[in-house]
């Protein structure tokens, strides 16, 4: 799993593909939360992170696909597939390095907008609250996990990195977003879009980015990243090329 490993992240830094990725992400970000007027965090009054944390889950949409769209399809093209399955490993060892390369190159993203954090925390008079900002990031790392592992299921599926761009970046704003859009439908006295709602990526996101980590959060976004990572896992145990 870790020559999986090391491979990916030598292939996607060899070029100016992985830091460009990385710096668009950082760039959008900086301009979105300094420069347009209704998210400047120099406007708002306040110390707060919150237009960062609502404005990445949709930055991540562009960021995930781009990173995981040739994790297999590339492979499908090149035709180096079969070189992979002739690897004295597991499909779920061939799976999990795969996506914890990919997982590092988002995670690396992610971390390097911590300096958003110090430029706040030096920026305001009375501090920033650790707590929510913690709780934020992690929840912030784990819908990057989820995003990445439907990523690599996608890619694992089909051989135009382009097509598996588009259809990751559709599929995680539908599965982070439709959702929501339930809570206030109800079916007789019961609040039947509550539950359906619990579905969704955003409201167990929204939770952590409250500060508050609550064990149900965490088995949730354990569960979708497992069950894409086995389905990617089944997926290529049928692919014969």
């Amino acid at each position: 799993m870790w020559t999986i490993i090391r491979k990916e992240w030598g292939q996607f830094f060899s070029g100016w593909m992985g830091y460009v990725s990385i710096a668009v992400f950082l760039l959008v970000t900086g301009i979105m939360l300094y420069f347009v007027p209704e998210e400047s965090l120099l406007e708002a009054g306040y110390a707060s992170l919150d237009p960062f944390f609502e404005l990445s889950p949709l930055l991540l949409l562009i960021l995930v696909p781009a990173v995981t769209m040739r994790i297999f399809s590339d492979e499908y093209k090149m035709g180096t597939f079969e070189l992979l399955k002739s690897l004295p490993v597991r499909n779920s060892s061939l799976v999990l390095g795969k996506y914890f390369s990919a997982l590092f190159i988002v995670f690396v993203a992610i971390l390097s907008s911590l300096v958003y954090v110090f430029l706040l925390y030096h920026l305001s008079l009375n501090g920033i609250d650790a707590g929510s900002v913690i709780g934020s990031y992690i929840g912030l790392i784990f819908l990057a996990g989820v995003y990445t592992s439907l990523g690599v299921y996608i890619s694992s599926l089909m051989n135009n990195s382009l097509a598996a761009f588009m259809l990751t970046a559709f599929a995680s704003f539908l599965l982070y977003n439709v959702f929501s859009y339930f809570p206030s439908l109800y079916l007789g006295s019961q609040n039947i879009g509550y539950f359906i709602s619990l579905i969704g990526v955003k409201y167990h996101y929204e939770n952590m980015s409250k500060g508050f980590i609550a064990l149900s959060d965490l088995i949730y976004f354990v569960s979708i990243i497992s069950l894409f990572i086995y389905q990617t896992s089944i997926h290529l145990s049928k692919r014969k090329n």
